[in-house]
């Protein structure tokens, strides 16, 4: 958990300090991840919400931005969750 070349004085310091953020990094992870999950349907539901009060023509834009939408935020869940596992192997590994 310490870097070579370390003075001895600074041992007990950096011991504290590497704890504290191998407890820290998977909850900074999983605060990424809900956000991420939170904007996309933040804007989707944002979208939907107007349509009522729209005209026809316009209510067709709509319409088609949401399923482009939808489609993007398949992507990202599927970014999202590669991302999670990557992380997630790295921070185990970095912590045994």
């Amino acid at each position: 958990m310490v870097p070579q070349g370390t003075p001895g004085v600074l041992i007990p310091f950096m011991v504290c300090i590497e704890t504290i953020r191998n407890i820290i990094r998977p909850g900074t992870l999983a605060v990424r991840l809900t956000a991420n999950i939170i904007a996309g349907h933040l804007l989707i539901t944002l979208l939907g919400n107007t349509g009522p009060s729209i005209r026809t023509y316009l209510l067709r834009i709509l319409i088609i931005t949401q399923i482009l939408l939808l489609t993007l935020e398949s992507a990202v869940s599927i970014i999202q969750s590669y991302v999670f596992a990557v992380l997630s192997t790295l921070y185990s590994r970095e912590v045994t």
